[in-house]
């Protein structure tokens, strides 16, 4: 059944991948009416993040905020499409890095590099630093289920070099090629919810106590990788901008889940600063009535 799925959709994917922006963008403005006006997906948990998160702006000010979500999660769905037809030249013009000598100097010391980003603006599209760096570029990614679309997913994700490795070999890559001397930038998404029984810091996101990823943080503290944090910026539709900061050089010398607290700090500001670009259909705050007894109140 799998292969059934894969092979009828396979076609019409290559077919939008090939489309001009112009006319992909005319393709997005129609799905976007179809998802929030008719199929409502997921509207409800929009609508209720928005309220939790944003509870001072009027109703008003939070439907303007959830139709410019919407709007921008058609455009990067069709973007995300269109990455299998894009080339290397449209992907840079379309994804610029501000300041790249950030991880120019890391890697002049012979530095490895985990780089922390969010659900934000343009994830996808972030394999266009690998034509920046010379560090070997690795993307931390979950499986999915259908082996056929995983295989697709990856092979577009890697056209222009980066390799990607799942959550369960990760620890055991990066342990490799630390081992070998292997230079290496490895991008990790870290904002969104992990499983309770995992969670092994429940910290303030947006105002609310909630549990947090803090995987990024055990590997850079055990392995000694620096940590830098990619701030996107949404520019226009289809252009995006990198930002870097880098949050600690040695992160061994920071207290337990002080560079994890750091990106998250990060993160609000983002979405502070622009918040139709988060990506809110994702249910980040469903935990925030199990937080342990000993945190509540404080």
């Amino acid at each position: 059944m799998q292969l059934v799925v894969f092979i009828l959709v396979y076609p019409l994917l290559w077919l939008v991948s090939r489309l001009p922006f112009k006319v992909l963008y005319l393709i997005s403005d129609a799905v976007f009416l179809l998802l929030y006006g008719i199929v409502e997906y997921r509207k409800k948990v929009v609508r209720s993040n928005l309220e939790l998160v944003f509870p001072d702006k009027t109703p008003a000010e939070r439907k303007k905020m959830e139709k410019a979500f919407y709007r921008h999660l058609c455009d990067m769905f069709l973007e995300m499409i269109k990455t299998m037809g894009i080339s290397n030249a449209q992907l840079q013009k379309r994804f610029v890095f501000t300041n790249i000598e950030v991880l120019h100097k890391l890697e002049h010391k012979n530095l490895s590099v985990m780089l922390m980003f969010p659900h934000y603006a343009s994830w996808e599209w972030v394999i266009a630093l690998d034509k920046h760096i010379a560090s070997k570029g690795y993307a931390i990614y979950q499986k999915i289920g259908n082996k056929y679309f995983d295989k697709l997913i990856r092979d577009i994700r890697q056209k222009f070099g980066t390799t990607l490795i799942s959550t369960k070999d990760t620890k055991e890559i990066v342990a490799k090629n630390k081992e070998t001397g292997q230079l290496s930038m490895y991008g990790i998404l870290s904002d969104q919810s992990p499983m309770v029984k995992k969670a092994h810091l429940w910290t303030p996101f947006m105002g609310i106590t909630v549990p947090a990823h803090t995987g990024a943080e055990l590997l850079c503290r055990k392995l000694d990788l620096p940590a830098v944090y990619l701030k996107v910026t949404k520019l226009k539709r289809g252009h995006y901008q990198g930002t870097f900061k880098l949050l600690s050089e040695e992160p061994r010398k920071l207290q337990e889940f002080e560079l994890t607290r750091m990106f998250l700090k990060e993160v609000e500001a983002s979405i502070n600063e622009a918040p139709e670009f988060y990506f809110w259909t994702h249910k980040r705050w469903k935990h925030k009535d199990k937080v342990p007894k000993e945190l509540r109140n404080t």
